[in-house]
């Protein structure tokens, strides 16, 4: 099994451009990776993606989709985003 929560924080890395050149693209790769393995702030971050098509399309059901499996395991910020 890989490392979801080190996969979450090197999407972060390569959203914000710490320690490595910004990538959005790079970024929603790692926050999927983390995400599919059920790490509640990679889903949390990846619905964000796909609300602002950051990295990847625009796509408001995938926001949806990732924010609630996060919120279903209790991350207030996807439950914030889902509430918005």
């Amino acid at each position: 099994r890989e490392n979801a929560y080190a996969q979450c924080s090197l999407g972060f890395c390569y959203k914000k451009g710490l320690g490595v050149e910004q990538d959005a693209a790079e970024a929603a790769r790692w926050y999927k990776r983390s995400a599919e393995q059920g790490h509640a702030a990679a889903q949390a971050s990846l619905g964000e993606c796909y609300e602002y098509g950051i990295g990847v399309p625009q796509n408001y059901n995938e926001a949806v989709k990732w924010y609630s499996k996060a919120a279903k395991q209790g991350y207030s910020k996807a439950k914030f985003k889902l509430g918005a």
